[in-house]
């Protein structure tokens, strides 16, 4: 089973550039195209947070023509840049969303199980997951020891960028930590939030952070780091589930270049 992820887009509405120079729908216009044109082809897409830019009705319209031509299932869920109510308006026709409260929820009948965490704290940068959230959790990773994938916006974990280290999963974090480790069959906790991709083992299995599909954040290591973006390739996560080896992750680079070609050349 082949699952692509898509994170941290921050569609404007119809005109509007994200900073008064990115294109941030044409770059998931880009991405759209790209996953379908993969072979072999992903069966699902989870859509990681920041999928509009301010929450507006207007943005979410845009985002839902802009995604409509994937040739396979998406899964959203919201970011700090995002709104809970406007995002559901606007994909009232996706019956795993809840119809009101957190929008958190399992995907099952696959091979993998999945399950969505809604970390929005409206108003804030951070996320949090509040006893309610975490309740719902434990009773969801209590229902089966199947292969599961935690996805979120907002890593519980330090990824080493100040900037975003300050704006991460700061309440919730401990409880969902010990949940991971107790229940034992977390593949791994799929994030956003901080667009570059980023590999780290957290609570005795993998997290991970998926790229933008449009820009990147600044890979600076320093502890008094400026909050700062570069024009890096954009690109999607693919996770590749194989019983018997588990989540296997690759990185693809959206965009046109040179190759496929041999390693060495034939004569």
């Amino acid at each position: 089973m082949l699952i692509a992820q898509i994170s941290d887009m921050h569609v404007k509405a119809d005109g509007e550039l994200l900073y008064r120079r990115i294109d941030t729908a044409g770059y998931l216009e880009r991405a759209v195209a790209h996953l379908n044109a993969l072979d072999p082809r992903p069966e699902l897409v989870l859509a990681t947070g920041d999928l509009v830019e301010a929450g507006k009705p207007e943005e979410y319209a845009r985002l839902r023509r802009l995604l409509a031509p994937l040739a396979m299932p998406v899964y959203l869920i919201p970011g700090n840049h995002d709104a809970r109510e406007a995002l559901r308006a606007a994909f009232a026709d996706h019956a795993y969303l809840p119809r009101r409260g957190f929008l958190q929820y399992t995907v099952e009948n696959l091979p993998v199980r999945l399950i969505a965490l809604d970390t929005l704290v409206p108003g804030k940068t951070h996320g949090e997951l509040c006893a309610e959230r975490l309740d719902w959790l434990e009773a969801r990773l209590g229902e089966s020891g199947r292969p599961t994938i935690l996805f979120l916006h907002h890593p519980p974990f330090d990824c080493g960028i100040a900037a975003f280290d300050g704006h991460r999963l700061s309440a919730g974090d401990q409880r969902l930590a010990e949940l991971v480790r107790r229940h034992g069959n977390v593949e791994r906790a799929m994030c956003g939030h901080v667009h570059r991709p980023i590999q780290v083992r957290w609570a005795g299995t993998m997290a991970s952070i998926a790229p933008s599909t449009a820009h990147q954040a600044t890979l600076d290591l320093h502890d008094d780091a400026p909050f700062s973006m570069m024009m890096e390739p954009p690109g999607v996560a693919l996770h590749l589930w194989r019983p018997g080896t588990g989540l296997i992750t690759h990185m693809s680079y959206i965009g046109t270049y040179e190759g496929p070609s041999p390693f060495r050349p034939t004569q």
